[in-house]
């Protein structure tokens, strides 16, 4: 999608800084399995009903598990007004460029 503000994992500080908001748009059984330390979990489609619950004076990096699901979002929270950002190719890159995952169920996999 052309237009959308997009990162790739190295350009992503490790570790994140202070005023960027980590925000999952996967699915419940996905963030289960695995997600970044400290993001906020809204999947896609209660976006539109709780956008109010993200921070309007700071960045926010928008995940899912391959980078599609958050260029909509991302799409979405621009024409509102947030400062996003895609994160291309998702959770996949993330875990494959060696980024740490935490998970609610055990060893922690992007699925």
């Amino acid at each position: 999608m052309q237009g959308i503000p997009t990162v790739s994992v190295d350009q992503v500080p490790t570790p994140l800084p202070e005023g960027i908001t980590v925000l999952d748009v996967r699915e419940p059984v996905e963030w289960q399995h695995g997600h970044v330390d400290g993001s906020v979990h809204v999947p896609m489609m209660e976006i539109p009903d709780r956008v109010g619950e993200l921070p309007t004076d700071s960045q926010v990096l928008v995940v899912c598990k391959v980078g599609g699901r958050s260029a909509r979002v991302v799409q979405y929270l621009v024409a509102q007004g947030v400062d996003a950002v895609n994160l291309d190719g998702g959770l996949l890159e993330w875990e494959a460029a060696g980024r740490p995952l935490v998970s609610d169920a055990g060893d922690p996999m992007v699925v």
